[in-house]
């Protein structure tokens, strides 16, 4: 369920899960998109959900959320307390969770958020993105996924599902569903409108959609 400080009306959007990398990338560009992320959706009053460091853009876009007034969520495991330095959770605003593995995390992560946005990231990045693009697939939610594509950071792997198209890997009616933007505002924009449509078709307002499969 999501935190009791992230509900709202149906329809509306109570928060979205942000995946990105621990580290800022070789562009101030990056910084700056995911500041705007942290900074838009504390003033649509969505909260964010993400992985808990205080470092690289996962630290810029809490860190800006915060700054304007939005509810944050970090989710860490205890063994990244230290690499990814996980900040004061007493401050104002901020929720953390401490979990034992990577699965619980992922999976915390799953049910609090009502969307999940992609920004440029590492290893770990890709994975939860692809993971959350694997369940819907699936069949196992209809949350809407977004990739923040700054300055084209996403297109390889644009090109590489393309091709798995054209050999046929992912054919009709089992593509991955996703949506893409090279803007920030653009991005949340469309995830808030996605939301909105995808709880309007649910059969009940406490979304009842089946739940992402455990760790395996």
């Amino acid at each position: 369920m999501t935190s009791p400080d992230f509900r709202r009306p149906d329809g509306e959007a109570r928060a979205i899960c942000v995946f990105c990398g621990s580290g800022a990338g070789a562009s101030p560009q990056f910084t700056e998109a995911a500041r705007l992320v942290g900074a838009l959706l504390a003033q649509q009053g969505v909260g964010l959900v993400y992985g808990g460091g205080d470092i690289g853009l996962m630290g810029e876009v809490a860190r800006s959320a915060l700054a304007h007034g939005g509810r944050v969520t970090g989710i860490i495991p205890d063994f990244l307390i230290r690499r990814e330095h996980m900040p004061d959770p007493a401050e104002a605003g901020r929720e953390t969770v401490i979990v034992s593995d990577m699965h619980t995390r992922k999976r915390l992560m799953y049910e609090r958020a009502d969307a999940f946005l992609a920004l440029p990231g590492g290893i770990g990045t890709l994975e939860e993105l692809v993971e959350q693009m694997t369940w819907s697939q699936l069949g196992q939610h209809t949350r809407p996924i977004m990739v923040l594509n700054t300055l084209g950071f996403w297109d390889p792997l644009f090109e590489l599902l393309q091709h798995m198209r054209q050999a046929m890997f992912l054919r009709p009616g089992l593509d991955a569903s996703y949506m893409t933007a090279t803007e920030p505002a653009e991005a949340i924009d469309a995830l808030l409108a996605a939301i909105a449509v995808a709880r309007a078709a649910a059969p009940a307002p406490d979304d009842d959609r089946p739940p992402a499969p455990g760790p395996f």
